[in-house]
């Protein structure tokens, strides 16, 4: 099967302009985990025109081997040895979930940027002592919330900064999917999957206030499966979020975003397929959606490529993430604030959760 390098062809808005940034060196990139996503790093990294993959690193040396062999890396079980050895310029974390904290903190600390895989981590404590290091070590440090790139989510917050919305007034996100094994955390499916949708309607929408949660683990997989959370923004629109494992990745609509304002209404359609907007009061719709040759558009996994290519031109110039990793710390807090209104029952300002 013919695999496609979307970073081979990506568009210059994301590696940036070819003249102002030709001269600057290519940035050595060592890989850590060696699972599915991980492969996806892996894909994204080696085939950006502006890295090279140097090492991937992970437990098991048979898999290290295997997927370094694939990629023309060197293989490292040891992390350590591999950041000492290799000194790369930036260090890529795509990990179990529930494994995020120590070898981030580790690269940290051995001062290396980095750019860790969602979840961020699942307890604030940890989030608020990866960015103090990082602070301490003045490092570059990213978090991969990757549906951003998506091109029906560019032109919907580019349709919201011009104005063309008006004032939002409410917001909705529906993301449901299967996971038909147990969970390794209760909350996997808030604080694992549902980042996603709190991310973004922090970037459509802004910051939220305040949230009133409800959530259910019926289908006794060790966890909430399915969580339904009221957002209060501060600028005062309102939301939700409807979030599922107990549902089905072959639905149609497994995903939809909605936002509305004033003066109109978009719509994204499973994240990559389909942006419409509707100025109000008007019967036709303005629609997006990917054409013949818009292939890296129309994958999901291009979202991943168009990210890395992002970071790296503005790891190149010298410029901060464009996704920092202090997001990850603002989308966990929201999740815990969430928690604890399932839990007492009552509405949760995010400011009174540390």
């Amino acid at each position: 099967m013919l695999e496609i390098k979307f970073g081979d062809y990506l568009p210059e808005r994301f590696h940036g302009d070819p003249e102002a940034i030709r001269d600057l060196p290519r940035v050595r990139v060592a890989l850590v985990g060696t699972g599915l996503w991980g492969r996806e790093h892996a894909r994204a990294f080696s085939s950006n025109p502006y890295t090279d993959l140097v090492a991937i690193c992970g437990r098991d040396p048979d898999r290290a081997a295997k997927r370094a062999g694939e990629f023309g890396a060197a293989a490292y079980t040891d992390l350590d040895e591999m950041l000492g050895k290799e000194k790369p310029d930036l260090v890529s974390l795509c990990l179990g979930n529930l494994d995020h904290f120590a070898p981030t903190l580790r690269v940290l600390d051995a001062g290396f940027p980095a750019l860790v895989e969602k979840p961020f981590v699942f307890e604030l404590d940890q989030a608020e002592k990866l960015l103090e290091k990082a602070r301490e070590r003045g490092l570059f440090f990213a978090i991969n919330f990757n549906h951003r790139y998506a091109e029906p989510f560019l032109r919907a917050r580019n349709l919201i900064e011009t104005g063309e919305l008006g004032d939002i007034v409410f917001a909705s996100w529906r993301f449901g999917g299967n996971h038909d094994y147990q969970f390794e955390h209760p909350h996997c499916n808030l604080i694992e999957t549902q980042c996603h949708g709190i991310d973004m309607l922090l970037h459509l929408v802004g910051e939220i206030e305040s949230v009133a949660a409800e959530m259910t683990d019926m289908t006794d997989k060790g966890g909430f499966g399915t969580v339904v959370l009221a957002l209060r923004f501060r600028g005062g629109a309102v939301g939700d979020l409807v979030g599922s494992y107990d549902s089905s990745y072959a639905y149609p609509g497994a995903h939809r975003c909605e936002v509305n304002g004033t003066r109109g209404r978009l719509v994204v359609d499973d994240t990559v397929r389909r942006l419409t907007f509707n100025r109000i009061d008007d019967p036709e719709a303005r629609v997006w959606q990917s054409t013949y040759f818009d292939d890296e558009a129309r994958f999901f996994a291009g979202t991943h490529d168009r990210h890395v290519a992002d970071l790296i031109r503005c790891f190149r110039l010298g410029r901060p993430p464009p996704i920092p990793a202090a997001r990850g710390q603002e989308v966990l807090r929201v999740a815990h604030a969430a928690i604890q209104s399932f839990e007492t029952g009552k509405r949760v300002r995010v400011d009174d959760v540390s």
